[in-house]
């Protein structure tokens, strides 16, 4: 992050040749002594600098950009954000409330920064893929070139996070010696070991603390290309209390069907399609709601969504159209390794 930064009295000259460093990622906030956001720099500021008769030892404050863009540390704007990404910004600096950079944004590397606790439930058994899953657990199985599990904590590196809990229990040592600390992706990973199988959501009962607002949920096993800013955006836009991930699952019908009032034929659908929505695995709910979840207990998923919707919360779902595969049984596991060549995360 340092690297991006320069002290508003460095000359032209410094800036070039910190410029030249950054190669691809050639973009400079300036700060005065207290690290605070004063402009910011690029190439064409410099370019410009000097065509207005600026010299080499000219101190850059008398050429940035006074009025450069900025995100809130503790309160991300998520559709400022996907402005500056789609304004083709290529780096945006996180302040502080005293404006002094904490961290920065890279576009080429990342989309946003997602505000939410994620936990991975990766500590079932994975019978169904025996004898895959009898030395190893499902969620290290190779899936081209990496595991499942690898797939997914890259695919939410993307969207910035950075802060990641893993339940395990079978197996569970060799997830934790594969990710260790999370430090060599850049992430900090740690781990909610179950000395049981607490089901699909016991394991939050252990969960110690939450640091954002929101918690993401989800399985160890799926291979998506959800989007999960717009996932989290459709969330809080609906003001809900939970998003439940929905894969839609046509039934075409093919025959004309009667539709019915005790005997009497009201209308006739001919060979109609029926949508249903499947549980894809992944939730999205307010952090404080891991209370409802009792510590230590067996406990599904699907208890934990019922008894939002008897306390008459906004349980709703969030139609998945992107890939989404299921990794369940070894037709699934084959079907993976061929998708996998296609994907693009």
């Amino acid at each position: 992050m340092k690297n991006h930064f320069i002290n508003k009295n460095a000359t032209i000259q410094d800036a070039i040749k910190q410029l030249d460093q950054l190669a691809v990622d050639a973009v400079l906030f300036v700060t005065n002594e207290n690290l605070e956001l004063i402009g910011s720099m690029t190439d064409g500021d410099v370019r410009r600098g000097l065509i207005n008769g600026k010299h080499m030892n000219t101190e850059v404050h008398e050429i940035m950009y006074e009025k450069p863009k900025s995100l809130r540390h503790g309160d991300m704007d998520i559709e400022k954000t996907k402005e500056f990404r789609e304004k083709n910004l290529k780096i945006v600096p996180i302040v502080n409330d005293k404006n002094q950079i904490v961290d920065i944004l890279n576009f080429r590397i990342q989309k946003t920064i997602l505000p939410i606790d994620v936990v991975i439930m990766a500590g079932g058994r994975g019978s169904r893929l025996h004898p895959l899953t009898e030395k190893i657990p499902k969620p290290l199985l190779k899936v081209g070139d990496k595991s499942i599990l690898e797939h997914i904590i890259d695919s939410l590196k993307i969207y910035g996070i950075t802060n990641i809990e893993i339940s395990i229990n079978y197996l569970g040592h060799m997830i934790k010696d594969a990710f260790g600390d999370g430090s060599s992706k850049g992430l900090n990973i740690s781990y909610i070991e179950e000395n049981e199988p607490l089901g699909t959501i016991g394991a939050l009962g252990l969960k110690t603390q939450s640091l954002n607002k929101h918690t993401l949920v989800l399985n160890s096993d799926l291979l998506t290309a959800i989007d999960y800013e717009d996932y989290y955006i459709d969330f809080i836009k609906k003001e809900a209390d939970l998003s439940a991930v929905g894969i839609p699952y046509k039934v075409d019908i093919p025959y004309g069907i009667f539709e019915l009032d005790n005997d009497n034929i009201v209308r006739i659908s001919e060979k109609p399609t029926f949508t249903y929505y499947s549980n894809g695995g992944i939730y999205l709910f307010k952090s404080t709601y891991i209370n409802e979840i009792p510590k230590g207990e067996a406990y599904l998923a699907t208890d934990f969504i019922e008894e939002l919707v008897l306390q008459n919360k906004k349980v709703i779902t969030y139609s998945l159209l992107d890939y989404w595969l299921d990794i369940g049984n070894p037709s699934d596991y084959q079907r993976a390794q061929s998708d996998i060549k296609h994907l693009k995360f």
